[in-house]
Order: structure tokens, then sequence, then C-alpha cells
């Protein structure tokens, strides 16, 4: 019988794996450097095309296993039997980390954004890409109720999902107390907020949520919130695209 301490590592493991579709996208992921694919799944009805042709080929010169299913199977596996061309791949996402496991062990400072149902996936795609390009430490992205990591996810990063850190969690409301219990400020950005994001003193550790632009931060969210900020808009302009706003607080400081 397998021990405790084996099972939990063997799940975390599990856990950071991201299953990732599409012919191109997959070609992507085996042709970038310091992305580890695990496995690549093919359905062995597949019609072997140029594209198919050279995964196999950086399958075989890397080492990585190719698994073969029915199409159903690999549409179990893929979870997108309409766009997954019959191929998809496990990949190995080392900056893929529970927010539990970064808080048994968080450093003295740290600035995250968190995202509170924000299901476009362009959207979360290009805030991927500015967390990665400028000065915060990563992502905090929960499972249920947002987008999920999928190609077209891939595709607005441009490149950038393996890149920055991703602290994923079941559900934002009670991470974001457990980052309350460590000492984190938490602020909701809101375009309806008397106080300016401008004139906010940064503390050691500080966590930014973002909500989707139907509805903006959740009330539960907003409630544990140490302040409710906004943007100041000229001209009449009531609010900012939520990638746009991820991008400043990327780089605000």
């Amino acid at each position: 019988m397998e021990n405790s301490s084996a099972y939990t590592e063997k799940k975390k493991n599990f856990e950071r794996m991201i299953t990732v579709y599409g012919r191109n996208v997959v070609l992507e992921m085996l042709e970038e450097k310091g992305v580890v694919v695990a496995k690549v799944h093919m359905a062995d009805s597949n019609r072997q095309d140029a594209t198919a042709t050279k995964i196999s080929e950086l399958c075989a010169k890397k080492g990585v296993e190719i698994a073969y299913h029915s199409k159903a199977a690999l549409s179990r596996i893929s979870k997108n039997a309409k766009q997954d061309q019959g191929i998809a791949a496990d990949i190995e996402a080392n900056s893929y980390l529970s927010a539990g496991e970064f808080l048994k062990t968080s450093p003295r400072s740290y600035r995250y954004i968190a995202l509170d149902s924000v299901h476009n996936p362009q959207n979360l795609g290009m805030i991927i890409r500015s967390v990665a390009a400028g000065f915060v430490d990563g992502l905090i992205l929960p499972k249920k109720g947002s987008a999920k990591i999928s190609p077209l996810v891939i595709k607005a990063s441009a490149g950038t999902l393996f890149k920055t850190r991703i602290l994923y969690c079941d559900e934002l409301e009670k991470t974001l107390l457990s980052f309350k219990e460590d000492g984190a400020d938490i602020y909701a950005l809101s375009s309806h907020a008397p106080d300016s994001l401008f004139d906010l003193k940064l503390a050691q550790k500080t966590v930014f949520v973002l909500g989707n632009e139907s509805e903006g931060v959740s009330r539960e969210v907003q409630r544990l919130a140490n302040k409710t900020l906004s943007i100041p808009m000229k001209n009449g302009v009531e609010s900012l695209n939520v990638a746009v706003t991820a991008a400043l607080l990327a780089y605000y400081s």
C-alpha cells in the first residue's frame, strides 16, 4: 500500500500537470525551451499530416512518450473533443503551485494579482503575459468560476504561461482569508471606489483582486478586502478592460 507521503507527493505532481490540446499548441510546447512535456496523447485514428509527423519526430528526439487512445478516450483527456484535433499533451508546470503550499513557506514580502470570476480566456492570457513581464510575483487563479488554461489562453499569453508563478486554488474567498492570516493586505479594484490606487502605500505582502467586466469583484471578496480601490478616469470613461488593469498593477510600485 502506498504510504501517505508518497501519495501526497504524487498528488502534488498530478495537480501541477496542465493538459493542452490541438496540433499547433502541442507542437509549440515541444519546441519551447524550458517547457517540460511529460506525455503526448494521440487518437489512433488520427490523420498523419505534417504537423502530427513533426510532433512524433520531436517526441522521439526528446524521449517523450506517446500514448495512443481511441478518439473517445482522447476527448476525455483533452476535455474538448471539438477542438483537440486528436492530440493532447501533459505539461509539467513547475511554476504552477497550490496557494496552500505557497503559504506554508511564504516569503517575507510578495505581491500577487488574484482573479475573481474572470471567464474570458483571451483576457486571462493577456493578464498572464502582463504578470510575467511586470514586477508582481505571480497570479492567483481559482479553479472554480474562472477561465481554464486552454490553447486560447496560451495563444493570448504569447508563450509566457510557464514563465510566471501561478497559484491555483479551489475557492478564492477562502484562499484570500488565508493570505490575510499570513499578513497580506487585500485590495479589491472597483471603478466605483472612492480611494485611488495611486494614493496607496504598498504593504510588504499585497494581493490585488480583479473581477470580471460585467459584475466586477464579488461582494464576498469585497467584504474581506482591506480596502477597495479605483483607478482615476478622465473624459467620462467608466472603466478599463480587466487585462489593461492587470498590466497597470503589474508595473505599479
